[in-house]
C-alpha cells in the first residue's frame, strides 16, 4: 500500500546568498511540482545557511516545529554604521576602529550576552500595521521598532582582522528565536562608539536542524528529495511516545487517550514506526496538538 505521506516532510536547504526565502520556496515549488511549500523563519538575501522548508503536509507541521534556538556565524565590521545594519545599506556614520582593542570588543560583547533588550533592525520582516518593516523603509518611511527581550546564550569572538580603519570580527552566536544578528552588530558598534554592521551571515542551526542536514539548492533541482520525512521530522523535534495500533487509530481520528503523566508535547508513534500525531496532556485527557496522519488520508 502506497504511503499517502510519502511526499510530505521537510527539506533543509543551504540557502545561497542573493536570494530571499520566498525565492527559495518558489524554486522548490517547481522542483517538487507542488504549490504546498512553505518556510520556517526568514533569512535575509545576503545570508546563507539553514532554511527549513515544509513540503505538502510538512507545511502544516511548520507551526509546531521546535525552533526555540538558532545559531549563526557572522562577521561584524566595526567602524561604520549603515541604514540596514548590514553591508547592503548606505553608511550613516562611524569612526575609526584603529584605537579599539580586542579587549574592549570582548568586554562590549559580554554586555550583549544573556537576557537582553534588543531593538530589531528597521529592515526586518516584522509587521507594523500589516506591512513588513523593510517595505516601509524602502518606501521612504522612518521605522523604529520597540526593543523586546531576547536571549543570547553564546556570543563568541573567533577572530579579529584589521582592514584599514575597520576592525572585522568573526563571531559565533547561539540565541533565542527572534534575535537579530544584524542588531547585535549594530549595538556592538554603538557600544564602542564607532558604529558597526554585518558583512557576512550564515545560519548554522535552527532548533535540531543543522548544516549537516542541509542540501544545496542546485542539487535539489536535479534530484528533489526530502531531507526528513514527516515521521522523521516529528521524532527529531519531540520525545517519542510509543502507542498501540488501536491508540494510533484513535489519535488519527482526533480522539483523546487516558493521561499518562507526560510533560510537554510528545510524538505518538505506532508500532510500525509511523508518527501519528503530536500529543499533550490537557487536564484528564491526552489530546492531539497536530494530527500528522489523519484517518481521512
Amino acid at each position: 500500500m502506497t504511503d499517502p505521506l510519502a511526499g510530505s516532510g521537510l527539506v533543509v536547504v543551504d540557502k545561497p546568498a542573493g536570494m530571499t526565502s520566498h525565492d527559495v520556496v518558489s524554486r522548490l515549488r517547481r522542483f517538487f511540482s507542488t504549490r504546498r511549500v512553505g518556510h520556517a523563519g526568514t533569512l535575509d538575501p545576503m545570508a546563507t545557511g539553514v532554511l527549513v522548508v515544509g513540503i505538502e503536509r510538512g507545511t502544516k507541521f511548520l507551526a509546531h516545529m521546535v525552533a526555540a534556538t538558532k545559531s549563526y556565524d557572522a562577521t561584524i565590521r566595526l567602524g561604520a554604521a549603515t541604514t540596514t545594519d548590514d553591508a547592503e545599506g548606505e553608511v550613516t556614520g562611524g569612526a575609526s576602529a584603529v584605537s579599539i582593542s580586542e579587549e574592549q570588543v570582548l568586554a562590549a560583547i559580554t554586555e550583549l550576552t544573556g537576557d537582553i533588550m534588543q531593538r530589531p533592525s528597521s529592515v526586518s520582516a516584522i509587521k507594523i500595521d500589516g506591512r513588513r518593516a523593510h517595505e516601509l523603509v524602502r518606501a521612504g518611511e522612518e521605522v523604529e521598532i520597540p526593543a523586546r527581550p531576547v536571549t543570547v546564550t553564546r556570543f563568541d569572538a573567533l577572530a579579529f582582522r584589521r582592514e584599514g580603519d575597520f576592525l572585522d570580527v568573526d563571531v559565533s552566536v547561539d540565541c533565542s528565536s527572534g534575535t537579530y544578528i544584524r542588531s547585535l552588530g549594530r549595538d556592538l558598534g554603538a557600544a564602542l562608539g564607532i558604529g558597526g554592521h554585518l558583512t557576512a551571515l550564515r545560519r548554522t542551526a535552527v532548533g535540531p536542524f543543522v548544516l549537516d542536514d542541509a542540501q544545496p539548492l542546485d542539487s535539489l533541482e536535479h534530484s528533489p528529495q526530502l531531507s526528513l520525512t514527516l515521521d522523521e521530522a516529528l521524532t527529531r523535534n519531540y520525545p517519542v511516545l510509543p502507542v498501540t495500533d488501536e491508540e494510533a487509530d484513535a489519535l488519527a481520528m482526533g480522539k483523546w487517550l487516558e493521561p499518562r503523566g507526560l510533560e510537554g508535547v510528545h510524538a505518538a508513534v505506532a508500532p510500525d514506526g509511523r508518527a501519528i500525531a503530536l500529543i499533550r496532556e490537557k487536564g484528564k485527557r491526552l489530546a492531539t496538538v497536530f494530527v500528522a496522519r489523519p484517518s481521512t488520508l
